[in-house]
């Protein structure tokens, strides 16, 4: 892996944009882009860019449990279940 094929300036991705596309979709790694000297944006192919979105989704979920957990936002297994039984059995076609 060469970090200086992951960083490039805007004007180098104008010029070149199919080869950079071809280049982050085969390696899957990201393309860092600088304008003046400075990080601006991040190129990501697409199955990467979907795997990070599910894995923020369960940290969220994740972070939220724990929040609830501080909160004291719990219920016995038994007690969940009985409700969801119940509900479930009330329900009408």
């Amino acid at each position: 892996m060469n970090i200086k094929e992951d960083i490039r300036p805007i004007s180098y991705i104008k010029a070149n944009a199919a080869e950079i596309l071809a280049q982050v979709n085969e390696s899957h790694r990201p393309v860092y882009v600088t304008q003046n000297g400075e990080a601006k944006a991040v190129l990501l192919d697409t199955e990467s860019y979907e795997k990070m979105k599910k894995a923020l989704g369960l940290l969220k979920l994740l972070a939220q449990g724990e929040r609830d957990i501080v909160d004291g936002k719990v219920s016995l297994q038994e007690d969940f279940f009985s409700v969801m039984d119940r509900d479930l059995n009330n329900i009408k076609p």
